[in-house]
């Protein structure tokens, strides 16, 4: 059984379910619904851990099950996303959730990269060489596409998202 049509139909649903649960907590977050926050805030590190704990495994098998070379953009996405995986299991762990911000700024940061490059496999960004890895693939090679528009930056991408708006909703259910 080949497992890449099966890893990117499973990835592509996760996807879709992300950007459905980002729209909901985007409104959320900009109307300032104090039982939202309390509600989601306090499954949120829980949440976001799941998130970046499956994004992490999964960026491990399309490379080193299902062979895909990850490109240099790929390597800087992953440098944000997998220090999470400890920093957010820590928090669960020791119950110490004041380093949610770091997940933040590193999700923040990760979301940038795999917005541009997405853009750059759709072609609305300019085509940058990918040359300081000598057997990295190209930026723009598109191993991915689910649904017509969802690729691998665009799985990380709303995968940072919703790490940000999960961690942002703790935030302002712990300020209320």
């Amino acid at each position: 059984m080949n497992l890449a049509p099966v890893l990117n139909q499973i990835l592509g649903i996760f996807t879709v379910f992300a950007q459905v649960i980002i729209v909901f907590l985007g409104i959320f977050l900009i109307t300032k619904k104090p039982s939202f926050f309390q509600l989601s805030g306090k499954k949120a590190f829980f949440l976001a851990f799941i998130v970046v704990l499956t994004s992490a495994i999964g960026s491990l098998v399309y490379s080193n099950v299902i062979g895909y070379d990850p490109c240099e953009l790929c390597w800087l996405q992953r440098t944000m996303m997998y220090p999470q995986v400890i920093i957010l299991g820590m928090a669960l762990l020791k119950k110490d959730y004041k380093t949610g911000d770091y997940s933040i700024a590193l999700s923040i940061v990760g979301a940038f990269i795999a917005g541009y490059q997405y853009l750059l496999q759709i072609g609305v960004a300019p085509v940058i060489p990918c040359s300081a890895f000598q057997n990295s693939s190209p930026c723009s090679e598109r191993f991915v596409m689910q649904y017509g528009y969802i690729t691998i930056p665009l799985m990380a991408l709303s995968a940072f998202v919703l790490i940000i708006f999960l961690l942002l909703a703790h935030k302002f259910a712990n300020d209320q």
